[in-house]
């Protein structure tokens, strides 16, 4: 639930804008003054401030500069009210960091298309400044492999730029942490970072995200309902504005659709949907496809003159099996991460499993490993290490159609070894148990697990 604080001298005021909003599923808090004001915000975090200028006690605007200084990840977003508002009111309100001017007597609709587009703006601002304390350079691409030193090194040469760029990499090779490394090393870092999945959007909705739409019409040209969406909404481009739009699939944008991208690139212009009025933006586009964009130009799929927009400069991830040594950082980094999510202990990785991770060819790239050791850990709430056995016997397989095994039978053997490991870590070693998972009698399982080279201790 997002909250708002209401400070305003008038009760009546107060009142119907707390009934208001708390019908809009709003948790409602109200001040009478500035002093109560900035008690209540320094003691609890709240979303939006709604602040009259004229207050018992203190001017507005003093009010709005003394939440302004306020740490950034707990400052509100605050939206100045007031009943004698003037231009040169608004414009000083919106340099002392106020997020909008609303002038008395309130528009019901569009007071709540402002909190809303406010309570967005400061979620936006703190993912922002959470990325922005978790991030380094170096940990966007773990790595010490030729292919991950030569991308962060792109990166640091590239990101300062206004450029254009254009991210390929197969699904799974972290694309989205690319753009955001780009955005954090770019002039544009302390602006927001803004994404849309191009693939997630169906074609009818696409451009309403992308540009917004305005005065109650809808994407497919029909009307809200009250049951629909909001009478108005931002598109990504207006979101964006000062910083960075990350366009993820672009791939899959339809032909439609691409059109209007090229003209909003050119211009950085664009009418939202059902709007009149033009608005301008400032936006960096860092774009990304797993898909070659040259054999879809050639297919009709993709329009060249948007390629050529986009691909100023060109980034390509590496797969995974281009850079397995990374393997052994990525598993470590990444069971320190599951680690303090799920309260474990820290936990190592043997050599034995290294080797077993290493044969794998990864068509999921690092997004399959990470799932793989959070599955393990997951599993094996017990264990302080990732042995061989723990790993699940698609980490044995080659993918993409490769062999790794010279014959069948030292796949099958390999493949057995593994399973019955499996079963034995679920019997807790023990054999006659481990037979009945498996559905053998106990004296065959003992020369399998001797032929296999597996241990047996009871």
């Amino acid at each position: 639930m997002n909250h708002i604080l209401i400070v305003d001298d008038e009760a009546e005021i107060r009142g119907s804008l707390e009934e208001i909003l708390r019908e809009e599923e709003y948790g409602v808090a109200t001040a009478g003054t500035a002093a109560e004001a900035m008690v209540m915000v320094q003691d609890a975090p709240y979303d939006v401030v709604l602040l009259d200028i004229w207050l018992p006690d203190r001017d507005g605007l003093d009010v709005l500069g003394e939440i302004h200084a306020l740490p950034a990840e707990s400052r509100p977003e605050v939206v100045i009210i007031s009943g004698h508002g003037t231009i040169e009111t608004a414009v000083k309100a919106t340099k002392l960091g106020a997020y909008d001017f609303l002038e008395k007597p309130l528009s019901l609709d569009r007071t709540l298309i402002v909190l809303k587009n406010a309570v967005e703006a400061r979620r936006l601002r703190r993912d922002n400044l959470e990325f922005k304390r978790q991030f380094s350079l170096g940990s966007v691409l773990t790595g010490e492999s030729v292919p991950a030193k030569a991308l962060r090194q792109q990166i640091r040469l590239m990101a300062p730029t206004n450029g254009r760029v254009l991210i390929y990499g197969e699904s799974g090779t972290g694309k989205e942490l690319i753009a955001r490394a780009i955005h954090a090393e770019s002039e544009r870092r302390d602006s927001v970072f803004v994404e849309l999945n191009c693939a997630a959007i169906p074609e009818t909705h696409i451009e309403a995200e992308l540009f917004g739409y305005r005065h109650g019409a809808f994407p497919s040209g029909g009307v809200v309902t009250a049951q629909g969406a909001p009478p108005e909404k931002r598109g990504v481009l207006e979101r964006a504005d000062g910083g960075t739009l990350f366009l993820d699939e672009v791939g899959d944008m339809s032909l439609k659709t691409q059109a209007k991208v090229l003209s909003a690139l050119d211009e950085q212009l664009f009418t939202p949907v059902g709007g009149t009025q033009p608005i301008r933006v400032d936006v960096r586009v860092i774009a990304a496809t797993n898909k070659s964009l040259e054999e879809e130009i050639t297919k009709g799929n993709f329009r060249e003159d948007l390629f050529y927009r986009l691909n100023v400069v060109p980034f390509s991830v590496p797969p995974l099996r281009e850079r397995k040594q990374d393997i052994p950082l990525l598993v470590r980094e990444f069971l320190k991460e599951f680690g303090r999510q799920y309260g474990r202990p820290r936990m190592e990785v043997s050599e034995e499993a290294l080797e077993a991770l290493a044969q794998h060819t990864w068509p999921g790239n690092v997004r399959e490993l990470k799932n793989l050791v959070e599955r393990v850990l997951i599993l094996n709430p017990r264990a302080l290490r990732i042995e061989r056995k723990h790993l699940p016997p698609l980490t044995q397989k080659a993918g993409r159609g490769q062999e790794e095994f010279s014959t069948l039978q030292q796949a099958r053997d390999a493949y057995e070894r593994d399973y019955i490991l499996k079963k034995m870590e679920e019997a807790k070693s023990n054999v006659s148990r481990a037979a009945e998972l498996l559905g053998l009698e106990r004296s065959h399982l003992y020369r399998k697990m001797k032929a296999l080279g597996i241990a047996v201790r009871e």
